[in-house]
């Protein structure tokens, strides 16, 4: 603990001359890189190790992904930085539309917004931000040039993967309508208190640097007493790599505007049931 004391003393003094920094049109940029190891499951058990490489080739740009977080005192632009993919020469024209689009926080209004493409389709997902309640840890490590210290929490797997997809959601999802229909003829006939459903959640592990004091981070992070530079979520781990304080060229930052007003839940289900209908259309046609 006592190491701990020192260590916020001495970053108290950065913090000193850094809050020079922050006119009121301070804004910063920080970059990160994102990876996510493949897993072929009992499919790749099966493959040689040139087949595996080709598949891991051919998926590189969406197991590896660059975003940039553009932020201020108190709200925050993030943005996947899109680059061609190394053999079409094209971008992930499928991928695209089960990554996260522009997202916009704002930590003093709760406002939380991000935009969401969908075949071609444009869709506004609006949400007070989602509260996360981190447990401080005593760990720390540097990152780059800044020290940083640890915080767990425990979210709902929903609210790190609203905008994406898998078929087994499909199925999941046709499950749930028919365990909700049971449940309303089994209140109906009987008056029962529902059962409350279990919600699913996943450890998440922050490194955030009190030397950039915004409450700030990757995606929808925030509400840790420095920009958090390390977020590891399942087998994902984003890490920051450059930051840069107030750049030449400054940007607006502003909420997005465009596209059909939704909740996380609303564009969840959009997904889903669109995914099933061009299934169910592609058996018909076969």
């Amino acid at each position: 603990m006592k190491a701990i004391l020192k260590k916020l003393f001495a970053l108290s003094l950065t913090l000193i001359v850094s809050t020079s920094l922050f006119a009121q049109e301070f804004q910063g940029k920080a970059y990160y890189f994102s990876k996510t190891p493949m897993d072929l499951g009992t499919w790749g058990s099966r493959m040689s190790e040139a087949q595996k490489k080709q598949i891991e080739a051919r998926l590189k740009d969406r197991l590896e992904k660059t975003y940039i977080l553009t932020f201020n005192k108190q709200e925050s632009i993030y943005r996947e930085d899109e680059k061609l993919d190394a053999i079409s020469g094209a971008t992930d024209s499928w991928g695209k539309n089960f990554t996260p689009g522009v997202q916009y926080k704002n930590i003093k209004t709760n406002e939380f917004s991000q935009n969401q493409e969908f075949y071609g389709k444009q869709f506004l997902v609006k949400e007070n931000l989602s509260p996360i309640e981190w447990k401080m840890e005593n760990e720390t490590k540097q990152i780059g040039q800044y020290t940083c210290f640890k915080a767990t929490c425990k979210r709902p797997v929903f609210d790190t993967s609203w905008w994406t997809f898998s078929w087994s959601e499909v199925s999941n999802n046709n499950a749930e309508k028919k365990v909700d229909t049971l449940k309303t003829n089994d209140l109906a006939d009987n008056m029962k208190t529902p059962v409350e459903e279990e919600v699913e959640m996943v450890e998440v592990e922050a490194w955030y640097t009190p030397m950039v004091p915004v409450s700030q981070g990757p995606g929808d992070y925030w509400g840790l007493p420095g920009l958090i530079l390390e977020v590891s979520v399942g087998n994902t781990t984003l890490l920051c790599s450059k930051i840069v304080m107030n750049p030449e060229e400054k940007i607006k930052i502003e909420a997005p505007d465009k596209g059909k007003e939704v909740n996380k839940k609303e564009y969840k289900n959009i997904i889903t049931e669109k995914m099933q209908e061009m299934r169910d259309n592609r058996g018909r046609r076969n």
